[in-house]
């Protein structure tokens, strides 16, 4: 199970780090994505990170100011996010499969976390 957290109010211009937190034995040998989803809108992919934390995407809409890292010691994911703008409203999501690369397509996905909501004001 997967439990996502860190979302909250900002102004733009800020920052907030979420944290996606595995529970289970082991959280090494799955890759893990964060989406999100705002209002009327699909999900969206923002960030994965292989499950070595090697390599990480970004969605070029995030490139430069989001920044995605894991400590598999800890069993968690972090989403570094600053900069942040109003059109980053959104509930934002994790989730995890097993594997290297982390897919940009939601559907590949087996474990999602709950969501934590991320609204940005102007």
């Amino acid at each position: 199970q997967l439990q996502a957290s860190g979302g909250g109010l900002v102004q733009a211009g800020g920052s907030l780090r979420l944290s996606c937190a595995a529970s289970g034995r082991t959280f090494s040998g799955y890759a893990v994505g964060w989406f999100r989803q705002a209002p009327g809108k699909e999900r969206e992919f923002v960030a994965g990170i292989t499950w070595s934390g090697d390599n990480a995407y970004y969605a070029d809409s995030v490139k430069g100011r989001f920044t995605i890292s894991r400590d598999n010691t800890k069993k968690t994911v972090y989403l570094q996010m600053d900069s942040l703008k109003p059109e980053d409203t959104a509930v934002y999501y994790c989730a995890a499969r097993w594997g290297q690369v982390p897919p940009q397509v939601a559907v590949r996905y087996v474990y999602w976390g709950q969501g934590t909501e991320v609204t940005v004001s102007s």
